[in-house]
């Protein structure tokens, strides 16, 4: 078995570990930070090993939000799981492809142009994801992270964090909205009129196939989508789109709401539309994170430089907008 293999084996230690705190893992809750040093144990044990004071914090007992200083000596009692298989590893072709479509690395942040039909992560049947992939491909990199998400259908800007400390940054401008995250899609029909904003919750169900599907209601989470028109031709719209808020589908659903649903969406689509894609080459969902612009400290100076990711369409999207007489 090689060295990765090894630290993610699931841990089975047959006395108490101590961990002092390093500056990357300070300002972390007590309870992520468990989560991720016991992988593979239920959050339901995490938090009762919390609340019987076998974890401890400078000798004491600890709240499970306590959020953590450098310095720190963490107690992690012994904790036994179940033996796991070892996760799927992609193919050399999967991750030549990943390492062909990194967009921007450095020492703190990766950010890659997914491909369509790659999820993120394995799971729900899946052996393994873009997550897996990174870490077979970058082994030395020890903490590796997602910092946000895109549909298994979506390509375009995904951000990976090497990093505590610029996951902690990044989610913080998720959090605060100063992340601005562009979309392209292409909408059926001519779309009338300037920008528009979709203010409608999204409540998310499941049908009895087990399908995820989501829709718009009363009773679900806020979600703000701004569409803003890029080329609008006779048979279909190709749209920047902002988001205020990172719901499941939100884009797909809210397309579907204002009746200018996606090109090549199986699920919120319009099978006509669907079909008439197919027949000129489009065989997945028309939907690209088109670029992201955020803030990470400079290295020498400390202060925040703004980082600016551009990833191109593939081929197959830009063929489709040809055949439509849409430019870019």
């Amino acid at each position: 078995m090689s060295s990765n293999e090894q630290s993610q084996a699931p841990v089975q230690p047959s006395k108490a570990q101590f961990v002092e705190i390093s500056a990357d893992h300070a300002g972390q809750r007590l309870d992520n930070y468990l989560l991720c040093q016991l992988k593979g144990v239920p959050k339901s044990l995490v938090y009762r090993i919390v609340r019987k004071g076998e974890v401890r914090v400078n000798k004491g007992r600890i709240k499970p939000e306590y959020r953590l200083k450098e310095g720190d000596i963490v107690r992690i009692p012994p904790v036994r799981l179940a033996e796991k298989k070892e996760p799927g590893k992609a193919s050399d072709k999967v991750l030549e492809l990943i390492e062909s479509r990194i967009l921007y690395e450095d020492n703190r942040i990766l950010v890659l142009n997914k491909p369509s039909g790659l999820a993120v992560h394995g799971g729900s049947g899946l052996s393994y994801g873009v997550i897996e992939a990174l870490r077979e491909l970058r082994p030395n990199d020890k903490q590796l992270e997602l910092v946000h998400r895109l549909d298994r259908d979506t390509s375009g800007c995904l951000i990976i964090a090497k990093k505590r400390s610029a996951l902690r940054r990044l989610h913080e401008q998720l959090r605060e909205g100063t992340m601005d995250k562009r979309y392209l899609t292409l909408l059926k029909g001519k779309w009338k009129g300037a920008n528009k904003w979709v203010d409608a919750p999204l409540l998310k169900n499941v049908i009895r196939s087990g399908e995820r599907l989501v829709f718009v209601d009363p009773k679900g989470k806020d979600a703000r989508t701004q569409f803003i028109p890029y080329c609008v031709a006779e048979e279909a719209s190709l749209m920047s789109v902002k988001l205020d808020t990172g719901r499941t589908h939100q884009i797909r659903v809210h397309a579907q709401h204002l009746g200018f649903p996606i090109a090549g969406d199986e699920k919120y689509g319009d099978d006509e539309f669907t079909q008439q894609m197919k027949g000129m080459g489009l065989k997945r969902l028309f939907l690209h994170a088109y670029s992201l612009k955020f803030h990470l400290p400079e290295t020498d100076t400390g202060e925040d430089a703004p980082i600016y990711v551009e990833a191109p369409l593939d081929e197959p999207l830009v063929n489709v907008l040809n055949k439509l007489k849409i430019s870019l």
